[in-house]
Protein backbone atom coordinates (compact mmCIF):
# COMPACT_ATOMS: atom_id res chain seq x y z
CA UNK A 1 0.00 0.00 0.00
CA UNK A 2 1.09 3.34 -1.23
CA UNK A 3 1.10 6.61 1.18
CA UNK A 4 0.40 9.61 -0.38
CA UNK A 5 2.92 11.69 -0.43
CA UNK A 6 2.33 15.73 0.10
CA UNK A 7 4.07 17.78 -2.48
CA UNK A 8 5.31 21.34 -1.98
CA UNK A 9 5.35 24.04 -3.75
CA UNK A 10 8.55 25.29 -5.58
CA UNK A 11 9.23 28.26 -2.91
CA UNK A 12 9.37 26.26 -0.27
CA UNK A 13 11.81 23.56 -1.85
CA UNK A 14 14.35 26.49 -3.18
CA UNK A 15 14.06 28.03 0.40
CA UNK A 16 14.66 24.28 2.12
CA UNK A 17 17.89 23.84 -0.18
CA UNK A 18 19.09 27.36 -0.02
CA UNK A 19 18.81 26.29 3.38
CA UNK A 20 20.88 23.48 3.78
CA UNK A 21 23.59 24.87 1.28
CA UNK A 22 24.13 28.07 3.59
CA UNK A 23 24.41 25.65 6.61
CA UNK A 24 26.51 23.33 4.91
CA UNK A 25 28.76 26.35 3.52
CA UNK A 26 29.13 27.99 7.31
CA UNK A 27 29.53 24.75 8.45
CA UNK A 28 32.67 24.36 6.21
CA UNK A 29 33.99 27.56 6.85
CA UNK A 30 33.76 27.02 10.57
CA UNK A 31 35.81 24.00 10.39
CA UNK A 32 38.43 26.01 8.49
CA UNK A 33 41.83 27.33 9.91
CA UNK A 34 41.13 30.48 8.93
CA UNK A 35 38.27 32.64 6.92
CA UNK A 36 38.83 35.23 4.36
CA UNK A 37 36.60 38.55 4.42
CA UNK A 38 37.12 39.76 0.71
CA UNK A 39 35.96 43.39 -0.05
CA UNK A 40 35.77 43.84 -4.06
CA UNK A 41 35.09 46.27 -6.95
CA UNK A 42 34.85 45.24 -10.29
CA UNK A 43 33.62 45.33 -13.57
CA UNK A 44 30.28 43.55 -14.97
CA UNK A 45 28.87 43.73 -18.66
CA UNK A 46 25.73 42.13 -19.77
CA UNK A 47 26.32 39.47 -22.71
CA UNK A 48 23.31 40.75 -24.74
CA UNK A 49 23.41 44.49 -23.46
CA UNK A 50 23.00 47.52 -25.47
CA UNK A 51 26.27 48.43 -26.69
CA UNK A 52 29.60 47.72 -25.35
CA UNK A 53 29.81 49.70 -22.03
CA UNK A 54 30.76 47.62 -18.45
CA UNK A 55 29.53 49.11 -15.39
CA UNK A 56 30.55 49.33 -12.24
CA UNK A 57 29.64 46.81 -8.86
CA UNK A 58 30.85 45.85 -5.65
CA UNK A 59 30.89 42.89 -3.54
CA UNK A 60 31.73 40.78 0.05
CA UNK A 61 32.82 37.84 0.40
CA UNK A 62 33.08 35.14 3.30
CA UNK A 63 35.38 32.56 1.77
CA UNK A 64 36.52 29.74 4.27
CA UNK A 65 39.02 26.03 3.57
CA UNK A 66 36.44 23.17 3.51
CA UNK A 67 39.00 20.40 2.81
CA UNK A 68 42.61 20.44 1.54
CA UNK A 69 42.24 22.02 -2.18
CA UNK A 70 38.31 22.98 -1.48
CA UNK A 71 36.90 26.22 -0.42
CA UNK A 72 33.90 27.67 0.05
CA UNK A 73 32.37 31.22 0.12
CA UNK A 74 29.47 32.91 0.55
CA UNK A 75 29.00 36.58 -1.03
CA UNK A 76 26.50 39.12 -1.90
CA UNK A 77 26.94 42.13 -4.29
CA UNK A 78 24.99 44.94 -6.22
CA UNK A 79 25.24 45.51 -10.03
CA UNK A 80 23.06 47.56 -11.91
CA UNK A 81 22.65 47.97 -15.97
CA UNK A 82 20.32 50.25 -18.55
CA UNK A 83 18.88 48.39 -21.12
CA UNK A 84 15.97 49.84 -24.01
CA UNK A 85 18.05 53.31 -24.38
CA UNK A 86 17.97 54.20 -20.30
CA UNK A 87 14.25 53.49 -20.51
CA UNK A 88 15.01 50.86 -18.62
CA UNK A 89 17.28 50.18 -15.46
CA UNK A 90 17.71 46.84 -14.23
CA UNK A 91 19.09 46.62 -10.83
CA UNK A 92 20.45 43.13 -8.52
CA UNK A 93 21.33 42.08 -5.56
CA UNK A 94 22.58 38.48 -5.54
CA UNK A 95 23.30 36.36 -2.88
CA UNK A 96 25.65 33.60 -4.05
CA UNK A 97 27.50 30.47 -3.16
CA UNK A 98 30.41 29.21 -4.34
CA UNK A 99 32.75 26.04 -4.59
CA UNK A 100 36.37 26.51 -5.29
CA UNK A 101 38.79 23.76 -6.27
CA UNK A 102 42.28 25.29 -5.08
CA UNK A 103 44.84 23.19 -6.88
CA UNK A 104 47.46 25.60 -5.79
CA UNK A 105 47.01 28.40 -3.32
CA UNK A 106 47.26 30.91 -5.74
CA UNK A 107 44.69 29.15 -8.03
CA UNK A 108 41.51 28.36 -7.66
CA UNK A 109 38.39 27.70 -10.17
CA UNK A 110 35.07 26.17 -9.82
CA UNK A 111 30.98 27.67 -9.50
CA UNK A 112 27.85 27.93 -7.28
CA UNK A 113 24.47 29.02 -7.12
CA UNK A 114 22.90 32.70 -6.42
CA UNK A 115 19.40 34.22 -5.63
CA UNK A 116 19.19 37.32 -7.69
CA UNK A 117 16.88 40.09 -6.22
CA UNK A 118 16.03 41.85 -9.53
CA UNK A 119 14.53 45.54 -9.74
CA UNK A 120 12.80 46.96 -13.29
CA UNK A 121 12.75 50.64 -13.00
CA UNK A 122 10.99 51.78 -15.81
CA UNK A 123 11.81 55.61 -17.21
CA UNK A 124 9.19 58.36 -15.60
CA UNK A 125 8.87 59.64 -19.10
CA UNK A 126 7.37 56.30 -20.32
CA UNK A 127 4.04 56.94 -22.03
CA UNK A 128 1.65 55.56 -21.02
CA UNK A 129 4.11 55.02 -17.98
CA UNK A 130 4.97 51.48 -16.36
CA UNK A 131 5.06 50.93 -13.03
CA UNK A 132 8.44 49.60 -11.92
CA UNK A 133 8.89 45.75 -10.56
CA UNK A 134 10.98 43.61 -8.07
CA UNK A 135 10.95 39.60 -8.60
CA UNK A 136 13.26 36.98 -7.69
CA UNK A 137 15.44 34.68 -9.83
CA UNK A 138 17.56 31.50 -9.33
CA UNK A 139 20.60 31.89 -11.10
CA UNK A 140 24.22 29.70 -11.19
CA UNK A 141 27.74 30.94 -12.02
CA UNK A 142 31.46 29.69 -13.60
CA UNK A 143 34.68 31.28 -13.12
CA UNK A 144 37.98 31.17 -11.34
CA UNK A 145 40.66 33.90 -10.54
CA UNK A 146 43.73 34.14 -9.05
CA UNK A 147 45.34 35.74 -5.51
CA UNK A 148 48.53 37.22 -4.83
CA UNK A 149 49.98 37.44 -1.52
CA UNK A 150 50.84 40.48 -0.17
CA UNK A 151 51.37 39.61 3.60
CA UNK A 152 50.37 36.75 5.98
CA UNK A 153 47.30 37.90 6.65
CA UNK A 154 46.24 39.71 3.27
CA UNK A 155 46.19 38.98 -0.37
CA UNK A 156 44.75 41.07 -3.70
CA UNK A 157 42.45 38.80 -5.21
CA UNK A 158 41.37 38.65 -8.94
CA UNK A 159 38.20 37.24 -9.45
CA UNK A 160 36.12 36.43 -12.61
CA UNK A 161 32.87 34.75 -13.16
CA UNK A 162 29.86 34.10 -15.86
CA UNK A 163 26.27 34.25 -14.61
CA UNK A 164 23.62 32.21 -16.18
CA UNK A 165 20.02 33.67 -15.51
CA UNK A 166 16.63 32.45 -17.23
CA UNK A 167 15.37 34.65 -19.75
CA UNK A 168 14.02 37.76 -18.40
CA UNK A 169 10.49 39.15 -19.13
CA UNK A 170 10.55 42.88 -20.18
CA UNK A 171 7.38 45.81 -20.45
CA UNK A 172 9.05 47.25 -23.81
CA UNK A 173 9.96 45.97 -27.12
CA UNK A 174 11.58 43.42 -27.06
CA UNK A 175 9.84 41.95 -24.50
CA UNK A 176 11.99 39.72 -23.29
CA UNK A 177 16.18 39.29 -23.01
CA UNK A 178 18.97 37.72 -21.85
CA UNK A 179 20.44 38.43 -18.26
CA UNK A 180 23.65 36.47 -18.83
CA UNK A 181 26.26 38.57 -17.28
CA UNK A 182 30.10 38.61 -16.84
CA UNK A 183 31.94 40.07 -13.70
CA UNK A 184 35.72 40.76 -13.33
CA UNK A 185 36.62 41.88 -9.43
CA UNK A 186 39.77 42.88 -7.52
CA UNK A 187 39.50 42.65 -3.77
CA UNK A 188 42.05 42.28 -0.51
CA UNK A 189 41.07 38.99 0.71
CA UNK A 190 41.63 39.65 4.46
CA UNK A 191 42.61 36.39 6.99
CA UNK A 192 41.38 36.47 10.53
Amino acid sequence: MQVPVRSLGVLPRLAIAGSMLLLALVTGIAIANAAEIIPAAGLTKSVNGDGNEANAFGSLALRGQMFPMMETEVGVSYRSESRDGDDLKVRMWPVTASLWLTPLPALYAGGGVGWYNITFDYSDDLVPPIEDETHQDFGVHLGGGVRVPLAPAAALDLNGRYVMLREQDDKLVPEHFDPDFWTMSLGLAIKF
